[in-house]
């Protein structure tokens, strides 16, 4: 592809669209598991989450070609981050609402992050390899131009969260969503998603509004508990 072509803009804009789709799902993995730490750590768990976050994409991009041929990665990465966004949303027992869902210290924060970037770099990187069609530069400037949208995002999530917590259930429906569509378009389940009939259709969008309901319900379900039994343990 012709540097600055027309053929180069249009890809480095479809680059640009996904970065802010996929970015995004970063940004809220990276402020729902930054949002229990100390103030004086969240700031450096965004930074640190986003180089983390631009280290995984770089060394995936590295190994795009041979990710492409392994049968099952997509449907298994969309697994964990159906696990991932759950987590984040789960308090832990005896936490209470200040001590909700997410990580309480800073590698703890780190790793859910880290953890999820690769999860999610999968599809940003697939993506953008994509759109790029082989064009190095245009899959350099994609890396760059996501950097401040995840730092960026992050921040502007984190400050929604600590004023509105019930925010944190819309980030997880986000993920999860990433994640029933990272299952459905695995190329070894295109039998059952993918095709002309009205019925591939429904399985496909069945599937992943089914993930975005079942990860939240699990989720509020088991904050039900612990409010309950945290409610039991101080009458008693």
């Amino acid at each position: 592809m012709e540097f600055m072509s027309a053929a180069w803009w249009s890809a480095l804009l479809a680059i640009i669209l996904i970065d802010l789709v996929l970015a995004g799902d970063n940004a809220i993995v990276i402020a729902l598991a930054a949002r229990n730490l100390p103030k004086e750590h969240q700031r450096k768990a965004i930074i640190w989450g986003t180089v983390g976050a631009i280290v995984v994409r770089s060394a995936m991009t590295l190994v795009v070609v041979w990710l492409l041929r392994i049968p099952g990665l997509m449907a298994v990465g969309g697994i964990a981050l159906m696990w991932i966004a759950y987590k984040l949303i789960a308090e832990e027992e005896g936490g209470g609402e200040e001590h909700g869902g997410g990580a309480t210290t800073f590698w703890g924060a780190m790793k859910t992050i880290i953890i999820a970037d690769a999860v999610m770099g999968i599809d940003n990187v697939l993506g953008v390899a994509g759109a790029a069609q082989g064009s190095f530069d245009l899959v350099v400037i994609g890396l760059l131009i996501s950097i401040p949208i995840v730092v960026f995002g992050s921040t502007l999530i984190l400050k929604l969260v600590e004023k509105y917590p019930a925010i944190m259930y819309i980030g997880a429906g986000v993920l999860a969503f990433t994640a029933g569509k990272m299952v459905v378009n695995e190329k070894l389940l295109a039998d059952w998603f993918k095709g002309p009939e009205t019925s591939h259709m429904l399985a496909y969008w069945g599937f992943v509004l089914a993930t975005i309901v079942v990860v939240l319900a699990l989720g509020w379900l088991h904050n039900r508990r612990v409010a309950q039994r945290a409610t039991a343990a101080g009458q008693g």
